[in-house]
């Protein structure tokens, strides 16, 4: 049985889905290489132009699977180099998903834990059941609670003082206080969540390729640029976009009154 699925969905969405639901999704080694490379695969294709995240069964992604860590002790301790390299494929994990052009949305169907919630922080847009809740607790159990960047992406979506609380304390956020405080966009109903991501990824594709991606990548490259370097990449962007095919499409559909017909040129 394989680590992780992918459904193609029409209008290039793909749906891909953690597959360890025994486990409440854990990541083994094996799961997130397995993960790692489906994302670089979607990210290459460019009839691909939305991500669905999710995990299967009731949960979203439980974090490292420590049975299995355990369980390579007592086969064979790893190294420090070792130990370096797979932590950076579990830091990799949610560079992928921001770096990548398509539209991210996390369907958070459950917990979300750890290198789970790290990779939650690291999509686009979060939409959450009213199970779902995220927690790093690694500060409890003598680690730091920076993991796989969520000491940089928390602070940055719900404010420093609330991070700090989180992070120091080791607390769950449950879906009710995620969504009052905007690290979810919206709570659904768990048989409708994966179709509520769908729509709305569809919402936001009905919107031109290039303006959708190149959005993307100045949101996520913006958040620590200095305003004038902001106001520079914007304007370089904006004009690449003005001699797009899919500009003039959508100017002559506004001036006709028409729905625009986006071709992604």
């Amino acid at each position: 049985m394989s680590d992780i699925l992918v459904e193609r969905r029409d209008e290039g969405i793909a749906v891909v889905t953690i597959n360890r639901p025994e486990r409440l999704n854990a990541l083994t080694r094996e799961a997130v290489a397995a993960l790692n490379a489906t994302l670089d695969g979607i990210a290459a294709d460019p009839g691909c132009r939305a991500v669905i995240l999710t995990g299967a069964g009731r949960g979203f992604c439980s974090g490292q699977d420590l049975a299995a860590a355990n369980a390579r002790k007592g086969d064979r301790a790893s190294g420090v180099i070792e130990k370096l390299f797979w932590q950076e494929q579990f830091a990799g994990m949610g560079k992928r998903l921001r770096s990548m052009p398509q539209l991210v949305i996390a369907a958070v169907n459950g917990p979300a834990v750890g290198a789970g919630m790290a990779i939650a922080l690291s999509a686009d847009v979060r939409i959450a059941t009213p199970s779902a809740r995220f927690l790093v607790a690694a500060v409890r159990i003598g680690l730091s609670a920076g993991e796989s960047g969520i000491s940089y992406l928390l602070p940055r979506m719900i404010g420093i003082p609330r991070a700090f609380d989180i992070l120091l304390t080791g607390r769950p956020i449950e879906a009710e206080e995620a969504e009052r405080i905007g690290l979810v966009l919206r709570l659904a109903e768990p048989a409708a969540l994966v179709d509520e991501a769908i729509g709305y990824a569809r919402a936001v594709l009905a919107n031109s390729p290039y303006s959708v991606a190149h959005s993307k990548k100045l949101m996520w490259e913006n958040l620590d640029a200095s305003f004038d370097a902001a106001i520079g990449a914007e304007n370089r962007t904006q004009i690449l976009a003005t001699m797009t095919q899919d500009y003039a499409e959508a100017t002559a559909a506004f001036v006709e009154k028409r729905p625009p017909r986006f071709e992604g040129r």
